[in-house]
């Protein structure tokens, strides 16, 4: 018998979500039957795409790993979705203890399911926020309390983009956070590409998400590229995310493909 959620008051669980899409290709029990039914739409469809929403999650894990090994302690975690296994704040806090994160996203469910989680833990929060609105995050009472501007921040887009279409200026909503981080603060940024996909299986794919909660808008590396708004990206710079920093193991993944992922420095 599979696990239904109760639904909290303005959740439609008859149109497929994103998050809880996510939730349930990671093993997460957040999810609804349309949810389900959709992703599995899209594990039948599509190969290695199960894959790449697993690789984008360990490139997430080894990038906060990254910039927290560069002296960052303080995150904000842009779209972050449903709690599932390696989060933003417990990687942070295995190399900063005292690891600040604050987590933004506009589902009602997931802000649900992150507070549970977060309760007991005064290092971290959860707004419900919508990142196309930057001032209304920037200005939250948990913003204020937990993210210091003056000291390097780390700021995470991490496969969020995609869900913004060219009209919504993902390029200035970038801009609204790098623009108040302090020098020596990192950007970490993965979005979906269709760059060397499978004409057969890009249509699938674009068919499936005209039904879901948020479009899917694919961008190229040249326009995810132009997303970090000249910030400097460090090695390798801005490649698919089995190929950012990669173990053995996932060198030789290959769900990857389907999304590019880097860090940049300010």
């Amino acid at each position: 018998m599979s696990h239904q959620p109760e639904v909290p008051q303005g959740i439609d669980p008859d149109t497929p979500n994103v998050a809880r899409m996510y939730d349930y290709v990671l093993g997460g029990k957040d999810n609804f039957a349309a949810d389900r039914e959709l992703a599995q739409h899209l594990i039948a469809s599509i190969p290695d795409g199960v894959e790449a929403l697993r690789a984008n999650r360990r490139f997430l894990g080894r990038a906060v790993s990254h910039v927290a090994e560069q002296g960052i302690d303080q995150f904000i975690d842009l779209g972050a979705g449903l709690p599932n296994q390696g989060n933003v704040h417990e990687i942070a806090q295995r190399h900063h203890p005292d690891a600040r994160v604050v987590y933004v996203d506009i589902d009602p469910v997931v802000i649900v399911h992150a507070r549970a989680l977060l309760a007991s833990d005064q290092r971290t929060a959860a707004v419900q926020a919508d990142m196309r609105d930057p001032g209304t995050v920037l200005a939250s009472d948990a913003v204020a309390r937990l993210i210091d501007f003056d000291r390097p921040v780390g700021v995470i887009f991490n496969a969020m983009l995609h869900f913004i279409t060219d009209a919504e200026d993902p390029a200035g909503i970038v801009a609204a956070f790098t623009d108040r981080m302090a020098p020596g603060s990192h950007l970490v940024l993965s979005h979906s590409t269709l760059d060397d996909r499978p004409a057969d299986q890009v249509q699938i794919i674009e068919a499936a998400y005209r039904n879901a909660s948020a479009p899917m808008v694919f961008r190229d590396h040249d326009r995810v590229l132009r997303l970090f708004n000249g910030l400097e990206l460090v090695d390798p710079g801005l490649v698919k995310v089995n190929r950012w920093h990669p173990d053995a193991e996932e060198a030789a993944a290959s769900g990857g493909a389907w999304v590019y992922g880097g860090v940049a420095v300010k």
